[in-house]
């Protein structure tokens, strides 16, 4: 299932409901790229994220090697007005969670129940321990996951720096024009997907006729998605697993 190309529209979704946790808020607005360079983060991610579930071993470890060199200086400081570290067990959690419940939630709103329901749990559990989870900290199984999720949405803080960070990324000005043009579809469908006091905190607009826009659009997916040939829909797996292999290649 993560090798559907469907589910980079919930990607927005995931990074919104990671900036609402302050520790991860906080550690992207004072440490990461994400604003200037969006497009560089996306395929970082998105590479990530394959090689993790598609890739070799070698190609695996090579992914977490530039994982955690990415992450070694972000931590908080004196100045900080929030504690994070982003080695911290429980913000790499929330990450991998939000990846994982994001993917899901847009996969099933077009193709409906997932059928390996619980291979696909597993695929997303091993997104999390090579972010360096340690043993156990992934819930069992999905019930427990779900109980724990429920819980964490509602200990979700969104404050002013993370409100900003959100509105950087879904208004990007570094980026190609193609991308700009895309954006409003992105910015809908991000909001459409987003949890109503999610959407009320981070003051995305909404309201009837954004909703009729949203229930359109995934109409249309419903109707056309499913109906692609698999090189389609696997297109972006396909492409940055190759990206990645031929990074590998030149050493």
């Amino acid at each position: 299932m993560a090798g559907e190309a469907l589910l980079l529209g919930a990607g927005g979704r995931a990074i919104l409901l990671q900036l609402a946790c302050p520790g991860v808020g906080h550690g992207v607005a004072e440490h990461s790229d994400f604003v200037d360079r969006p497009l560089q983060r996306l395929h970082g991610t998105m590479t990530y994220l394959y090689a993790i579930v598609y890739g070799s071993e070698e190609e695996s470890a090579a992914v977490r090697r530039l994982v955690d060199r990415a992450h070694a200086p972000v931590r908080s400081d004196a100045s900080s007005s929030v504690a994070y570290d982003a080695h911290d067990p429980q913000l790499q959690l929330w990450v991998a969670a939000t990846l994982y419940d994001s993917a899901i939630d847009l996969y099933e709103r077009v193709y409906g129940p997932v059928a390996a329901s619980e291979a696909v749990y597993r695929d997303y559990e091993r997104v999390g321990t090579a972010l360096q989870l340690p043993p156990g900290a992934w819930p069992a199984d999905r019930a427990t996951f779900r109980a724990w999720w429920d819980a964490r949405l509602g200990e979700l803080v969104v404050d002013d720096v993370s409100r900003d960070v959100a509105h950087q990324l879904l208004h990007p000005r570094a980026v190609p024009l193609a991308l700009r043009l895309a954006m409003p579809l992105a910015r809908l469908v991000t909001t459409g997907l987003l949890p109503d006091r999610l959407r009320e905190a981070f003051r995305l607009p909404w309201g009837p006729v954004r909703a009729r826009a949203f229930g359109g659009v995934l109409l249309l997916c419903r109707l056309v998605v499913p109906r692609l040939p698999a090189r389609l829909r696997h297109v972006l797996r396909d492409h940055y697993l190759r990206r990645l292999r031929a990074y590998l290649a030149r050493g």
